[in-house]
């Protein structure tokens, strides 16, 4: 009874916060300077009751957490309506779902269901040699297919392979680290940030000067990996699957076109990105439908999207057609895992909004000039918060130091060593949250509906925090000092 009165209270408390202060904050200007700090309390609500809820009450959270989202997107965006009013809150809501949200779940969905068709069948069982070699392959294909192609890709396999030991929460742990996140460090198509700074100028193989601190990580994640899992592997005390071996075979192959399909779009919406049919040369503005206009702002859906979408969509309905259910059952394939990320997320993009806007806006007051400075900074924000937007601010944050050598951008001329530490901060450190990279939560949902008890929000950042960030230190001695 106390829970039902004080979350209305809750509520309307902010509400009128937010409303007594919307004078004020109508007479300023940018949106990420009118802001005020605490206006990020939705998006640090939504975080706590991801890592909370469940561990207090995981039956409710199950069936309640659509309402969770729902309601700290609420806290936010009605308050916001009313401060700002209807014409900016309807233009940021639709810029958030349409053109990041959505595109955002539409490639997860793509992955989830081609890579669902696509089984291992045969004898591979998962020993401390079995499963290294599995984390190595993963790492190597999400520099090429990406992190979420890489992750959807080998999961399955992964989990299938330990199917018969009792601790495994360990393996999944470190293929987080490694196949969806550090191991998208080489391409633009290993992991969006970098895509998005193909997008601004950066080379396309300039990223492959990241293999030196990736290939230390990777090392070093894989040597301890391997010692952890021959400690547990010592411990197991159930005998392995019973029966002779079975030559490996896959099948589901044509499912490995329907992913060439959704990698080759992805990496087509970048190249007509610069083509003068797609966007205006001078300002490099995509060309699309107006969906809404709020004075001077315009809310254009591009071309680019479009097609990009259609196609991985596409081949989401090629898959689910031209696969075998029994295949899909083999592979213990549910829509849970997709839809709980998709709930999620939704309330998480929505609560982002003046998290980003304030980074936007105020990110090169933070008075960063070292490249370890720009790693950590970058690293620490894209634990939580989206990689993409925030590696363009540190970007343009370290475009504006002024080099008059480097890596030439649209939005300036870059410091290769400051170049690289925003890169590898982005892409390396969004393996400490659950809700760093887009495959980190997927996985974690996949390896639960599969029967493994993966840590909570607050126990993952644990082994994070006791693992990486010393590897993490490591690398600001030896690669951003």
């Amino acid at each position: 009874m106390l829970r039902r009165k004080l979350l209305p209270s809750l509520l309307m408390g902010i509400f009128i916060y937010f409303s007594c202060s919307s004078m004020a904050w109508a007479s300023s200007g940018e949106l990420g300077h009118i802001l005020p700090w605490w206006s990020v309390l939705p998006f640090v609500g939504m975080l706590l009751s991801i890592a909370i809820c469940p561990l207090v009450n995981s039956h409710w959270w199950e069936h309640n957490m659509a309402k969770v989202s729902a309601f700290w997107a609420m806290v936010f965006f009605i308050p916001f309506f009313i401060a700002f009013g209807s014409g900016t809150a309807v233009y940021q809501a639709l810029e958030v779902y349409l053109l990041d949200y959505l595109p955002f779940i539409i490639l997860l969905f793509g992955l989830f269901v081609v890579s669902g068709g696509i089984i291992l069948r045969g004898t591979l069982r998962g020993n401390p040699a079995v499963n290294t070699l599995l984390l190595l392959v993963g790492t190597f294909l999400a520099s090429w297919v990406g992190t979420t192609g890489a992750s959807m890709l080998l999961i399955r396999p992964v989990i299938r392979a330990n199917e018969w030991r009792r601790y495994k929460a360990h393996i999944i742990i470190f293929f987080i680290f490694l196949v969806s996140n550090i191991g998208g460090s080489l391409t633009p198509v290993g992991d969006p940030p970098l895509f998005l700074g193909y997008l601004r100028g950066v080379p396309f193989f300039w990223t492959m000067r990241l293999i030196v601190p990736m290939g230390f990580n990777v090392l070093v994640l894989l040597t301890l990996y391997y010692l952890l899992d021959s400690y547990f592997y010592r411990k197991e005390n159930t005998q392995e699957l019973p029966g002779g071996r079975e030559p490996l075979r896959v099948e589901g192959l044509q499912n490995l076109i329907y992913l060439g399909i959704i990698l080759a779009a992805v990496i087509l919406s970048g190249v007509l990105a610069k083509n003068p049919a797609f966007a205006d040369p001078e300002t490099g503005e995509l060309y699309g439908f107006t969906l809404f206009r709020h004075g001077e702002e315009k809310l254009v859906l591009p071309f680019t999207n479009i097609i990009r979408d259609v196609a991985i969509l596409l081949a989401a309905l090629l898959s689910w057609k031209t696969t075998s259910m029994q295949i899909r059952q083999d592979n213990r394939f549910t829509w849970g895992p997709i839809k709980e990320v998709a709930v999620l997320f939704a309330g998480i993009f929505m609560t982002m909004i003046p998290a980003l806007a304030i980074l936007h806006a105020r990110g090169a007051e933070l008075g960063l000039t070292r490249p370890a400075q720009f790693f950590w900074a970058a690293g620490a924000l894209s634990s939580f918060l989206d990689n993409a937007p925030t590696y363009l601010v540190f970007l343009t944050t370290a475009a504006s130091l002024g080099a008059t050598s480097g890596v030439p951008t649209t939005v300036g001329i870059v410091a290769p060593k400051m170049l690289m530490a925003v890169s590898c901060g982005a892409v390396f450190m969004g393996a400490n949250t659950y809700i760093g990279n887009a495959p980190n939560f997927m996985v974690r949902s996949i390896a639960e509906e599969n029967g493994i008890r993966m840590p909570s929000f607050f126990g993952y950042m644990a082994w994070s925090i006791g693992i990486l960030i010393p590897i993490f230190i490591l690398d600001t001695l030896l690669f951003f000092r």
